[in-house]
């Protein structure tokens, strides 16, 4: 019998190298799967958490300029004209004053200014309620004055006789120039001598109120206008003498006007600043979310590392 040659076993092809490479490097691979998917679920759970600070941090950020596009912003401004040039040159006053101890049939309203207007016991518009039995009056009154300097006064000028010694002390429930503004955001001196109460004064003084009124325009969102008037005030209290005697005393309420005109007008923000924000608010605060999630991961994978060299 013949004896086969001992030849060496043949090589493997290209095919069988390339298959049998691959498996190892499946092999290898798999190994270190675990530990990977160890590090990333790890990662993973911290993302989420820092996820959701992210969040709350923009829903507040939202919230924030949520309000604010809702909310009605004021701005005032100051400019010099004349704002109500339709009310003919004219301002209307609310007068609201009680003299506890003077009587009705005594008390009158007069108004004098340098146009040459000179009306004593102005009674248009107005009217004197009895108080404290008799013994006092309140008046109110509604009335016009010209945009030029003057004066108007309560006193006892237009009685038919004069009380010897009449008592003007009293209390300013209300004094105000043009429409009433009732906005809760404007706070300004419209009604600056309401509450003033002189009942302590001597009943002879005379008193004098310095007023310099200002006009003010008001502006909604609809563009509509509203024209007021603020003033700024200062009192003395005197006796007064002439070369006859005692002067009859009186409530003077001496004015002026300011050239300066204060606007206050509502505004709101738009629609395009609004998103604009939102979405600078929402891209910028990912962005910096991914750069500190990064840094995060970066170093922790880093000591990592160095722990498993100092073990190894």
């Amino acid at each position: 019998m013949t004896t086969a040659p001992n030849y060496p076993p043949p090589l493997p092809s290209p095919i069988v190298l390339t298959f049998t490479y691959l498996h190892q490097g499946r092999y290898q691979k798999a190994a270190k799967r675990p530990l990977k998917t160890y590090r990333t679920a790890s990662h993973t759970i911290k993302s989420y958490k820092f996820s959701i600070i992210c969040c709350v941090f923009i829903l507040f950020l939202f919230l924030s300029e949520l309000t604010g596009f809702i909310a009605t912003e004021i701005v005032n401004e100051l400019y010099v004209d004349d704002p109500d040039k339709d009310s003919g040159g004219k301002i209307d006053v609310s007068l609201n004053v009680s003299l506890p101890n003077l009587h009705c049939d005594l008390l009158g309203l007069d108004i004098q200014d340098e146009m040459g207007r000179h009306e004593v016991g102005h009674i248009d518009n107005s009217m004197k309620i009895p108080i404290d039995d008799n013994n006092g009056c309140r008046f109110e009154g509604v009335f016009t004055i010209n945009k030029v300097p003057g004066n108007f006064h309560v006193s006892t000028h237009g009685a038919t006789s004069q009380p010897p010694n009449p008592d003007m002390t009293h209390i300013i429930h209300k004094l105000a120039f043009g429409e009433k503004l009732t906005v809760q955001n404007v706070k300004g001196a419209f009604n600056a001598l309401g509450g003033a109460d002189r009942l302590s004064s001597n009943p002879l003084s005379s008193h004098d109120y310095i007023l310099k009124i200002v006009p003010t325009v008001y502006e909604d969102l609809s563009g509509r206008q509203r024209f007021s008037y603020q003033y700024t005030v200062a009192s003395k209290e005197y006796i007064a003498y002439s070369h006859t005697g005692r002067i009859i005393p009186a409530i003077w309420f001496r004015y002026d006007l300011s050239p300066i005109t204060v606007k206050y007008t509502e505004r709101r923000q738009p629609i395009y600043r609004f998103i604009t924000t939102i979405c600078a608010i929402v891209g910028g605060a990912f962005t910096v979310a991914g750069i500190i999630d990064s840094c995060i991961f970066t170093a922790s994978e880093a000591w990592k590392k160095i722990q498993i060299g100092k073990m190894s």
